[in-house]
């Protein structure tokens, strides 16, 4: 995985080092529940989570820039309810431990990786979806543009036998490029008019 860096944060690859402190947010249970999944049990649990994480790499480690903890992750994975090919359409994934919650900095990894998709990897598509009870997550995806697509009921059954209604959300290239545009010509605005402000 290429490292991604932003103001508060660094993706990077995982290591099994980072078994600690994916071990600390992940046995938590409200992060683990609103990200679908059964809390870690025991640091082993998280180790054997870790190397699936290695095989596939598709998943950056969310670190913080001023102590290089790891707080969470996001990863560009094959989407399974679509039928292009991983090179032309990825499914974006992610977690942040609860201690970080609140300050923006999933929105911020996630814009990181939104603009990696398109610019770099040269996606032609990007899903995202949550569970509909997640509205931290919803919010998420809303600052980032994506477009929503319908709720798919009774799409799965969570770890504690909760049957899940899943949002669906995707935004594509061309929405990507005409959203990016949008935010330039504003910036450029606000940039003309501090200067014209300052001239007076």
């Amino acid at each position: 995985m290429k490292t991604l860096t932003t103001e508060r944060l660094i993706l990077r690859s995982f290591t099994m080092d980072d078994a600690a402190d994916f071990y600390e947010y992940a046995k938590d249970p409200d992060t683990g529940i609103h990200a679908g999944w059964k809390p870690h049990e025991s640091i082993e649990e998280s180790r054997r989570i870790l190397t699936s994480f290695l095989e596939a790499d598709e998943t950056w480690a969310i670190c913080e820039r001023s102590t290089q903890k790891v707080i969470g992750s996001i990863g560009l994975h094959p989407d399974s309810m679509r039928s292009l090919r991983p090179d032309r359409c990825r499914m974006m994934g992610y977690v942040l431990s609860k201690a970080y919650w609140g300050q923006g900095l999933m929105t911020e990894a996630a814009r990181e990786v939104q603009r990696f998709a398109f610019e770099e990897m040269g996606l032609s598509l990007l899903s995202i979806r949550h569970a509909s009870y997640n509205r931290r997550s919803a919010r998420v995806i809303e600052k980032l543009g994506f477009s929503y697509e319908g709720t798919l009921h009774q799409s799965g059954e969570r770890f504690d036998g909760v049957i899940l209604d899943t949002c669906l959300y995707a935004m594509t290239r061309e929405e990507y490029e005409a959203q990016k545009g949008k935010t330039s010509k504003a910036s450029h605005s606000t940039f003309c008019l501090g200067t014209s402000h300052l001239k007076d």
